[in-house]
């Protein structure tokens, strides 16, 4: 897209001096550093082979621009800037793109201190609690089934009954992951239980971007994955990916462990966001959050391993394999600790 082009969809570009570059890694978006006089935007290429449904994605963002105008969070939740026909996807050239406020600060790929956790883990909370009063009926889903604990489930046994010669490791890893089951029905449970929220859906620590100091948060960002959904969700993939002493891309079997201490921090935060309207059942729900999440990814690791990579990008043949081993461990860990996190939950939460 040139700067001319982008004049005419934005008008809040228009009669401004428009110089365009890449901007940062780009792994699933297209992006492009937008720098006029006196402001920065950045512009997003659509990359809708992972995306399939961006008018979905729109949809969704469309239901806070109210919100946001009306109820503003403690934070900047940067939405598409309208274009001059009140969408916020814009067509050119047989791609679609998207305009968005620059935010100035850090993102972190992992924590650095205890502190960071609270932080992020607040965030989250705060839009959860802010977002209660949309519709999540209303949205649509911009990834089908994205986090269906069952289906994933079903879709490892209808693959398993498909794969032969398995190695001892191999045929190790699937008996874990079939034993599950118990968790996979109380997930299904849960489902009855739980009134539907609007929900991030990828609550990675950097899918936020913290101030300079690292001292709090200024924008939740990466909304892609935004609709309907459950509290136990985003505390989940909180426990997963921030509560785990290694990434889920480590091979450092022995050192595979959930941290206690981070995962109190992220249910302070946490909790203080959603303490105010959480049901007795939601509050009960987000201490198997991390389990939930966490196996979720381990069948879908292993499953993509089964079928030849087929959908996670691999650095090497045995990667997808190597992620849903670490998956398995940081589940053991998380349950050989049931009791611990059930104690620290109940003096968090002050429930029984």
């Amino acid at each position: 897209m040139t700067s001319d082009q982008l004049s005419k969809l934005y008008p809040v570009l228009e009669n401004q001096h428009i110089s365009l570059s890449s901007f940062g890694e780009g792994l699933i978006h297209e992006t492009f550093m937008v720098e006029c006089t006196d402001h920065k935007y950045i512009l997003q290429g659509f990359n809708d082979a992972v995306f399939q449904f961006p008018d979905r994605i729109d949809h969704n963002l469309s239901l806070l621009y109210t919100q946001v105008e009306q109820n503003p969070l403690p934070f900047q939740l940067p939405l598409p800037i309208l274009n001059r026909w009140g969408s916020g996807l814009s067509d050119c050239e047989g791609k679609k793109y998207r305009l968005f406020e620059f935010v100035q600060g850090k993102t972190l790929q992992q924590i650095d201190s205890l502190h960071q956790a609270f932080l992020a883990a607040q965030a989250y909370g705060e839009f959860a609690d802010w977002a209660k009063v949309i519709d999540a009926h209303q949205m649509q889903e911009t990834i089908p089934n994205f986090h269906r604990l069952d289906l994933r489930y079903e879709k490892l046994v209808e693959v398993t009954d498909s794969s032969k010669n398995l190695n001892e490791e191999e045929s190790g890893i699937l008996d874990f992951y079939l034993s599950q089951k118990p968790l996979t029905d109380w997930y299904l449970t849960q489902l009855e239980n739980l009134p539907l929220r609007v929900m991030h859906n990828d609550t990675k620590i950097n899918n936020l971007i913290f101030s300079k100091n690292l001292e709090k948060v200024e924008a939740l960002i990466d909304l892609d994955t935004l609709m309907g959904g459950y509290l136990m969700y985003d505390f989940g993939d909180l426990v997963r990916t921030v509560a785990c002493s290694l990434p889920e891309t480590a091979t450092q079997w022995d050192s595979i462990q959930l941290i206690p201490e981070v995962f109190s921090e992220l249910l302070k935060g946490y909790w203080d966001g959603i303490k105010g309207f959480s049901t007795l059942a939601e509050s009960r729900s987000i201490l198997l959050g991390g389990e939930v999440m966490t196996l979720m990814m381990g069948l879908r690791f292993f499953t993509d391993h089964l079928q030849g990579n087929i959908y996670y990008r691999v650095s090497y043949p045995e990667q997808n394999f190597h992620r849903a081993k670490n998956q398995m461990i940081f589940l053991q860990s998380q349950q050989e600790q049931r009791e611990r996190l059930n104690q620290i939950w109940e003096k968090i939460t002050g429930l029984g």
